[in-house]
């Protein structure tokens, strides 16, 4: 028999050498494009996407990446204008300097800049897509995804009334998307959420509160439970997990961890603590695909479910998010929905739902879809090189 360290070496020896390249110039873009309405949660209204899109060009290949931070600290610490601060001074300029690296080198490259994973991950996805494509490989291949086609979901914004709730809701569920997820807020959830419910007894239904509770709230997520959710999501603080343990405890339905996973680790230690029985992955959260992969493979190893979340990508980022989605621990409906759901033009080609709520995984090399030249013009209100 041979030993563990004859079989690690067997395995290495195995895996393909991984090309170095070098990052010979950086481009940034700041994006606005109009939502097809305004998308409101408990922490602000959303009128527009504004984001950062960053494309690294290796000599190989030029790959994309996209930032899902917004232009205000609301769902995070990070916003457009600091994430490109850090783009241009520090991330680009490391990027740059660092020579001739794999994707596998970047946590390394950019350890001298302490958190920031939404400013990171918008150049270690850039990275890994010129490095994919200049290889041939697709995201999906790279990450081991096992479907071509993904279900999905669709996050609805807090509305006016709960007639314009209803009327939102049997739009999307006319489209085919498989789980409805609704945002509330305290005074805005029970009455609403239990309106949902009877008028669709049988549907996947979710909420999200964005943080917007506390554990004085008890009562509310006990009588949420009545509606037979599948998931509370991110009830408490955006960055705790211990009272989300003690919620957890008190109420029968799933709590499902968003903006308190920042990383691997933290999905291990909110798992091991009960904080949630659920997991929300979002790449740009986390620092890019490379981490999401390590929190998917967290959260399997402990028989944990996650699905992916969307922060209202374009289609570089929803590109993105379907490989991901396509692994084999996204057991449940994402909110990767169809780019017409928030854009009446996206930046690529737009991402279509199937009548039976599913979306193709892009299997070209690398993300599998590129900007159209003249709508990132049309769309781009600020450019920046880094070389």
């Amino acid at each position: 028999a041979r030993t563990l360290n004859e079989c690690l070496l067997l395995q290495l020896e195995a895996m393909p050498e991984t090309t170095p390249y070098r990052a010979h110039a950086i481009d940034i873009r700041v994006v606005r494009i109009p939502l097809v309405r305004p998308f409101r949660t408990s922490f602000g209204v959303e009128s527009e996407k504004e984001c950062i899109l960053a494309a690294v060009d290796t000599g190989d290949a030029i790959g994309w990446g996209e930032c899902v931070a917004s232009p205000v600290p609301g769902y995070s610490s990070e916003f457009n204008a600091g994430v490109l601060e850090l783009l241009r001074t520090f991330l680009g300029p490391a990027l740059i300097a660092a020579g001739d690296i794999t994707s596998g080198d970047l946590d390394r490259v950019f350890s001298s800049v302490r958190g920031n994973p939404m400013a990171k991950a918008t150049l270690v996805n850039a990275f890994l897509d010129a490095e994919l494509r200049a290889a041939g490989t697709s995201l999906a291949a790279h990450v081991g995804a096992e479907r071509e086609r993904v279900a999905c979901g669709v996050s609805v914004g807090i509305t006016a009334t709960t007639d314009a709730l209803l009327e939102q809701v049997h739009g999307y569920l006319a489209e085919g998307y498989r789980r409805i997820k609704l945002k509330i807020e305290p005074g805005l959830d029970v009455e609403r959420v239990a309106a949902v419910r009877a008028a669709h007894p049988d549907i996947l239904l979710s909420v999200d509160a964005n943080a917007a509770y506390t554990l004085d709230d008890v009562d509310v997520f006990r009588e949420l439970d009545r509606s037979r959710l599948l998931m509370v999501e991110q009830p408490l603080h955006h960055e705790d997990i211990v009272q989300h343990a003690t919620l957890q405890a008190r109420i029968a339905s799933d709590i499902c961890l968003d903006e308190s996973i920042r990383s691997a680790a933290d999905a291990r230690a909110a798992i091991g603590l009960g904080s949630c029985r659920i997991v929300n992955i979002k790449q740009g959260r986390v620092g890019g695909v490379p981490e999401a992969v390590r929190v998917h493979d967290a959260a399997r190893a402990a028989g944990i479910p996650v699905w992916c979340g969307g922060m209202l990508e374009t289609g570089v980022g929803r590109a993105t998010n379907l490989a991901l989605a396509a692994m084999p621990g996204f057991t449940l409906p994402g909110d990767t929905s169809a780019s017409h759901r928030y854009f009446m033009e996206d930046i690529t080609e737009p991402f279509v739902l199937a009548p039976d709520g599913t979306m193709g995984v892009p299997d070209g090399p690398g993300i599998g879809v590129d900007p159209i030249p003249e709508r990132l013009l049309e769309t781009t209100v600020h450019a920046e090189h880094v070389s």
